[in-house]
């Protein structure tokens, strides 16, 4: 039996500022955008052709994805879950790097490797690979981290008692491990396709005019023509296909909520030909696909002239350094008080838990959309843009904390308070010490999500808000070499951020075990 961290009636007082910070910022912005969309419903304009490929497209890049991760994720997560090497537990850690970069970095890194004048030689410019690669780079390791803790989570008994009875590996592997796996892909893929059809800032890196999504051209129907009628019905359009990649994934994830006994299976040794080949074949992809572009873009950096680098200290920059590092800790700030409230008043109500997926499950761009419909008064108010950077933040935290909630041992709680202690005391002097590193780890994923916010920017900030991501995309749209090397070098220092951001996420504990 659980034991409450705090007393039933606090728990209901503290859910009362996240559900209040939702239903402003999220539910009522989705529902004026609803409304927009259907008060102004046009079937016509779905009959346009070329807002009918903006929608299918958006689709198809999105499901292309998915079987892209899959083919490759199962392979290479089998590799790292069941095969010993040097270096393996380092790797699983590294593996979510990509996960943490801001869009703009990823999409620079890209373009720097396969974009015009790519260092690879190979210029994907104006095709639909471009954005494929860039979505392989970021969701490959979502799936591959996915499948490595379901093969993980996989009965050892399961397993050996299959190949005690003559199972060959592949016969033990399509019988016994991909049925256990299938869950955790099937989570993992609903994610992978609610990023990507929803994402924005690679779609509108990467896309062009020819292969962007339906997001930019929400976009692009708001800032640049003032459509909102048209860019309310595809809205609404995009609403309901993230709508039910939600549902199939909160489906999923009840299914993997059950608790299951974990019995691991000893890994095997790569000391053979085959099995060699097999880790040598899986390091190769993920350098391919997660790895080059980071390196593509520091080996770029590294050649910018000397002079080039002035830029970082010049006015502009300065401003958005400073933007950005004061944006990100007022939403931080806003974002650990309710990630924390969320927490605790999510320990025993299932509802309160399945309220945190709300920002991670709607678009960016919609949200932003919303607010401006539904508050345009405040469409250029700092509060405003620093309560949509913690919208998207605070569910990091509140999930972090909520799973060291649930891990708590409840026989240290009833022995503090059996000696006499304070639900608050107890709070502090027992309960905090040990979430403190779940706090920290959501608060990092929190931090690059807020440094690297592009979308929610783009709709609400004013031209001295200036950011660097915004930046970056003003250098971007600038003809000329150095306005291509000031968005080189000005990625370099995001992507410093959110590395960062990453090592105070895998920072090991000092009762870690150094990794081999």
């Amino acid at each position: 039996m659980q034991t409450d961290v705090l007393p039933r009636a606090s728990q209901r007082a503290l859910a009362l500022p996240p559900l209040v910070f939702l239903l402003l910022l999220a539910l009522l912005p989705l529902a004026r955008l609803l409304a927009e969309g259907w008060g102004g419903l046009n079937l016509a304009v779905l009959d346009d052709a070329y807002l009918q490929q903006r929608l299918w497209w958006s689709l198809a890049q999105a499901a292309i994805t998915c079987v892209l991760t899959a083919s490759l994720g199962l392979p290479l997560a089998w590799v790292l879950a069941r095969l010993d090497f040097p270096g393996r537990c380092l790797l699983l850690r590294l593996i979510l790097l990509p996960f943490v970069m801001p869009t703009l970095v990823a999409g620079m890194g890209v373009l720097t490797l396969f974009g015009p004048r790519g260092i690879s030689g190979l210029d994907l410019q104006d095709t639909p690979w471009l954005l494929l690669y860039g979505n392989l780079f970021y969701n490959l390791p979502l799936v591959i981290r996915a499948s490595v803790d379901g093969l993980l989570a996989l009965p050892a008994s399961r397993l050996l008692a299959a190949r005690t009875l003559g199972a060959s590996p592949w016969r033990a592997f399509w019988r016994i491990e991909l049925p256990a796996l299938l869950p955790w892909l099937a989570s993992s893929l609903c994610l992978v396709f609610l990023y990507c059809f929803s994402g924005f800032g690679l779609a509108l890196l990467l896309g062009g005019q020819q292969w962007a999504t339906v997001e930019v051209e929400i976009y692009t129907l708001v800032a640049y023509e003032l459509n909102l009628a048209d860019a309310g019905v595809l809205a609404l359009a995009a609403m309901l296909v993230s709508a039910t990649a939600a549902l199939l994934y909160a489906g999923v994830e009840a299914r993997l909520a059950v608790p299951a006994k974990t019995e691991p299976l000893a890994l095997l040794k790569a000391d053979s030909l085959r099995r060699q080949l097999l880790l040598a074949a899986a390091l190769s992809i993920l350098l391919a696909v997660t790895a080059a572009p980071l390196l593509a873009l520091v080996w770029r950096a590294l050649q910018v002239e000397y002079e080039a680098w002035a830029l970082l200290w010049n006015a502009d920059t300065a401003l958005a350094l400073f933007n950005t590092l004061r944006f990100s800790a007022m939403a931080l700030l806003l974002a650990s008080l309710l990630g924390v409230l969320h927490a605790l008043a999510a320990r025993r109500n299932v509802m309160m838990r399945a309220a945190a997926f709300l920002p991670f499950v709607v678009s960016p761009v919609c949200v932003a959309f919303g607010l401006l419909l539904l508050y345009p008064g405040w469409s250029a108010s700092l509060l405003l843009l620093v309560s949509s950077y913690a919208l998207l933040a605070y569910p990091f935290i509140a999930k972090s904390l909520a799973a060291a909630l649930d891990a708590l041992p409840d026989n240290l709680l009833c022995a503090a308070r059996t000696l006499g202690a304070s639900p608050l005391r107890v709070w502090w002097r027992v309960s905090w010490p040990l979430l403190r590193p779940a706090f920290r780890r959501g608060l990092a994923f929190a931090a690059a999500t807020t440094v690297g916010e592009f979308a929610v920017t783009l709709f609400l900030s004013r031209p001295e808000w200036l950011t660097l991501t915004t930046l970056i995309y003003q250098h971007l749209g600038r003809p000329g070499q150095g306005n291509l090397e000031a968005a080189l070098l000005l990625s370099v220092l995001l992507m410093l951020f959110a590395l960062l951001a990453f090592i105070a996420i895998e920072w090991p504990e000092k009762n870690h075990a150094p990794d081999r």
